[in-house]
């Protein structure tokens, strides 16, 4: 038995995963390996060859790690669970006229919580991901903080994670730059890792083709939803498109018809299924509306509590104004916000610190 105790590491095959699980081998961890097979590529089509943490090359570079250090690891099919929850809500969402994220939907709902089943069923006392986050607790509360590699920081897809995960969870790679971790691996003898290039799709639409993936996913859905209208901020009739589920807040280009000049989706109703576009000023909104709440720096938020927040994930953040109206946050920024899109992820910080996020239900003007 080790000293540091038994650990249950989510090993992708990537690099982040696999110098989490050597680095705490190394530590003295009694490590396990498991991956997790979420989606086939056979079941989804596509034009790409499959790729990514459930590919075939994928899980044998993940089993390879663990024979060359002498661990256990295993392969646990959860393409069912994984579907029926997040692929479904994938498509409902886009169905509802919003945007999903369902990285965010599966950390929250399916990878943490398998993660904890089997690593009940193993005795252990620990999961270990490769996410580029820190984690400590303070006074008994978990806080996730932004990974020091600000460039690679995934904090913001873990928003959503509870206190009973977060409480038996490592990020071993929190901690580090990219740059270090593939010195690293190429240290370790995985030169190849180090040298792959990583991939940034959503995993069950491995060719990015997210509208390919919904006409495949729901047969009818093309026809149901073909001859939609553009319209303008006033309402008048410009020209028509695909169907609404076939564009997204700030969308500008791949509309299918040329305007004259630059425009932008800036609303979707999917009611009438038209679909509004204006400039790119129209895309500007400093307040919104965020439910299905997860804080975890604080139970509560104060009222008008200062935070950063992050409307998607490649964006900076803005000071906003934070004011919790029971089981909804009210948003004022302090400058105006482009594409806050429905259906995404806000996530709010005080310093590096998460405080928490949730998912953006509307965006509107304060004063308006």
């Amino acid at each position: 038995m080790s000293k540091k105790g038994k650990v249950l590491v989510a090993m992708s095959g990537g690099i982040d995963s696999t110098v989490s699980a050597v680095m705490l081998h190394e530590q003295g961890y009694e490590v396990i390996g498991i991956t997790m097979k979420t989606w086939d590529y056979a079941s989804v089509g596509g034009s790409k060859k499959e790729t990514g943490c459930c590919s075939l090359d994928s899980i044998n570079d993940a089993r390879q790690v663990a024979v060359d250090l002498g661990f256990s690891h295993f392969i646990i099919d959860i393409r069912e669970e994984f579907g029926d929850f997040v692929i479904n809500n994938f498509v409902d969402e886009y169905l509802a006229g919003r945007t999903p994220n369902p990285c965010v939907l599966c950390n929250t709902h399916i990878k943490w919580e398998a993660l904890l089943k089997r690593a009940d069923m193993m005795d252990c006392e620990f999961i270990a991901t490769g996410h580029y986050a820190q984690l400590r607790n303070e006074k008994g509360q978990y806080v996730i903080s932004k990974g020091l590699d600000e460039n690679k920081d995934q904090s913001y897809v873990l928003w959503g994670v509870s206190q009973q995960c977060l409480a038996r969870t490592v990020f071993p790679v929190g901690k580090f730059h990219k740059p270090a971790i593939k010195q690293m691996a190429r240290d370790m003898g995985y030169v190849e890792l180090a040298n792959k290039s990583e991939s940034y799709e959503i995993c069950f639409v491995p060719d990015n083709d997210y509208r390919g993936f919904l006409k495949r996913r729901v047969p009818e859905l093309e026809t149901n939803v073909a001859g939609g209208k553009f319209v303008d901020a006033n309402g008048k009739v410009i020209g028509t498109h695909e169907g609404y589920p076939f564009y997204t807040i700030g969308q500008r280009k791949g509309l299918g018809m040329a305007f004259g000049k630059p425009v932008f989706v800036t609303e979707i109703d999917p009611e009438t299924n038209t679909v509004v576009l204006g400039e790119e000023e129209d895309l500007q909104r400093n307040g919104m509306w965020v439910g299905k709440l997860n804080l975890q720096k604080y139970d509560t938020l104060a009222a008008n509590m200062p935070a950063i927040t992050k409307v998607r994930y490649k964006h900076d953040g803005e000071s906003s104004i934070l004011n919790q109206v029971g089981d909804r946050v009210k948003v004022e920024f302090m400058t105006r916000v482009s594409a806050i899109a429905p259906g995404q992820s806000a996530v709010f910080y005080e310093g590096d610190d998460m405080i928490g996020g949730g998912i953006i239900f509307s965006n509107f003007n304060f004063n308006e």
